[in-house]
């Protein structure tokens, strides 16, 4: 049996029990999560959400890039989001990889350079920070006063403020 055949068993074996509205697409906290795609980060436990109440946008490292901006501009624009949290976390993966040695790697393997930026930080905290500046410069955001950063310890599941 394979990841997704386990996956979808349990979905089938879950049935409709999740709590929340499914009524809109419009989240009803008006709050826009923004996080690193690591499996210890579990959004909707951290925060107590049930369905319907945040849109979870989530990335390796849960960082502000292009794409995410493009997320947050039709959370905000279309979908009525007016504040926005990122999360990111200690140990994560993007701590431990270099921008350049990353894209070596990636062009040494398929022939290709990626032309993306890998976003690898050394402190979680400075890489909040550049998130928290780069939606907050935004111009294709609507609502960016209310923008705040927290570290996630996976280890304690305690969330430490950045400023």
């Amino acid at each position: 049996m394979t990841s997704i055949d386990i996956l979808l068993k349990r979905n089938e074996e879950l049935g409709n029990v999740v709590p929340g509205d499914r009524s809109s697409p419009k989240p009803s906290l008006q709050v826009a999560i923004l996080t690193c795609m690591d499996a210890r980060v579990r959004v909707f436990e951290i925060f107590g959400l049930i369905q319907g109440e945040a849109h979870v946008l989530r990335n390796g490292g849960g960082v502000v890039t292009d794409d995410m901006i493009r997320s947050l501009a039709l959370s905000q624009r279309k979908l009525g989001t007016r504040e926005v949290l990122i999360v990111q976390h200690t140990n994560c993966g993007l701590s431990m990889v270099t921008e350049d040695d990353f894209k070596d790697e990636l062009e040494q393997a398929t022939g290709l350079r990626p032309t993306w930026s890998v976003e690898a930080f050394r402190k979680v905290e400075d890489s909040v920070r550049v998130s928290i500046e780069r939606v907050r410069r935004s111009d294709f955001l609507a609502h960016t006063d209310n923008v705040r950063g927290f570290v996630y310890d996976v280890k304690t599941g305690s969330l430490t403020e950045v400023e």
